[in-house]
């Protein structure tokens, strides 16, 4: 069995046990259920999807770890166990997935997987000992430091189990995609963390009427968070308008920028570059062949990789002014210009640019064998043209699966991600 086997039946098995077990000995503290319930529902009413088709659904993760974490309701002790709070969840889940099913956005089974393990590592962590009394005395900032404690771990391991789903998924190392989402918890999943706990303490305190108080700022982070994310999504929208500026004008070939991208950045990915450095590659790719617009004689099909180094390199420094002039970062342009430099002076992302334009102009009209001699025409340019780890790099790349190679390349919007008109580069 697979590891996504493994973890879609561990997560299956586990929704199992906990319904069957809540249905054997029946809800304990029913208005408790329900306002947690409740409130997990509108957080995955208020899911989205990235362009990853990775489910965001912040609101319904704290309130969900709260609810695992939840010892007390205005100072009457809860009697819940961990197998209701994983009920209760499913439940909430998905139901609040019914209008998503309806429009055709149906949740994936990893989010679902996801949800169900993380909170049912959580509850487990706490609700036994709690119902034991081992917490009893625990107050004050020892109790808050406690389940400060276990929201950071379960989100640690919801990380790790978000990034073993994705190399499932898209075949990606498992260290750069941890590294991702690292970062990632470092953004919204800190709010997560700390959302959950304010609200298991109040709760505590103040009794359920602490939910509507608490959940609000998150609420509006949450929708902070999707109007940066849609406009990234325009931001690069843009960017692939400017990069067929050059295809409607006829200076290169249909779908010649959007090749080069989506093979940059898989060589890129091969070569451990950041989600950063990887938006930087991305828009660099897409527009690398720009400066054409300003050739009085356009070069025919586009293929500047055949021409003296003096006259690739003008255009490249044509390309780097119309990407400035655009209001695209400086980093983006940078790339644009020094993608003709020898590779030694070129930064990583400069070489990648060139090298994968250099394959796509030397293979996409070749036949059958063409891509394997256009390869073998870049390995005997390390010497001065092509820098060697690329190459390589690219080779293999281009041993892997079509559909591996070929998936979009984009990131997850969040807080780690850089700011239209700031991204970093390096």
């Amino acid at each position: 069995m697979t590891v996504l086997g493994l973890i879609h039946t561990a997560a299956a098995l586990v929704a199992a046990g906990s319904v069957a077990e809540t249905l054997w000995t029946g809800l304990a503290d029913r208005g408790d259920a329900l306002a947690f319930g409740l409130l997990v529902t509108v957080g995955e009413l208020t899911r989205w999807s990235d362009d990853r088709a990775r489910q965001a659904a912040p609101l319904g993760a704290a309130g969900s770890l709260s609810y695992a974490l939840l010892g007390a309701v205005a100072g009457r002790p809860s009697q819940h166990d961990a197998a209701q709070v994983v009920t209760v969840v499913l439940v909430a889940a998905l139901l609040g997935a019914v209008p998503h099913i309806w429009s055709g956005r149906a949740p994936t089974a990893d989010h679902l997987a996801r949800r169900v393990l993380t909170v049912g590592f959580a509850a487990l962590c706490f609700q036994p000992l709690y119902n034991k009394g081992v917490f009893t005395a625990w107050d004050g900032p020892a109790y808050a430091l406690l389940l400060l404690t276990l929201l950071a771990l379960t989100s640690l391991s919801g990380t790790a189990l978000a990034a073993a789903l994705a190399h499932c998924r898209t075949g990606r190392p498992f260290g750069p995609l941890l590294r991702e989402e690292v970062r990632g918890l470092l953004g919204i999943g800190s709010a997560v963390v700390a959302t959950g706990a304010v609200m298991a303490l109040a709760v505590a305190v103040a009794g359920l009427w602490a939910l509507p108080v608490f959940c609000l700022p998150l609420l509006l982070v949450q929708l902070s968070v999707r109007r940066y994310a849609a406009v990234r999504a325009t931001y690069r929208q843009t960017i692939a308008s400017l990069a067929r500026a050059t295809e409607i004008a006829g200076c290169t070939p249909a779908g010649h920028a959007r090749r080069v991208a989506a093979l940059s950045v898989a060589v890129g990915r091969d070569l451990r570059l950041t989600g950063p450095e990887l938006t930087v590659l991305e828009y660099a790719a897409l527009m690398h062949d720009i400066g054409q617009l300003s050739l009085v004689d356009p070069v025919p099909a586009g293929a500047t990789a055949a021409l003296p180094a003096a006259e690739q390199r003008r255009i490249a420094l044509l390309g780097g002014a119309v990407v400035r002039q655009t209001g695209v970062d400086p980093a983006v342009a940078d790339v644009v210009e020094r993608q003709a430099d020898p590779y030694p002076e070129q930064p990583l992302a400069a070489r990648i640019v060139r090298a994968v334009n250099a394959y796509e102009e030397k293979s996409r009209d070749a036949g059958p064998r063409g891509a394997r001699r256009a390869l073998e025409e870049l390995r005997l340019g390390t010497a001065g043209d092509y820098a060697p780890e690329v190459v390589e790099s690219l080779a293999r790349v281009l041993a892997q699966p079509r559909t591996a190679r070929e998936r979009v390349p984009v990131r997850r919007p969040g807080w780690s991600d850089p700011a239209p008109g700031w991204v970093t580069h390096g």
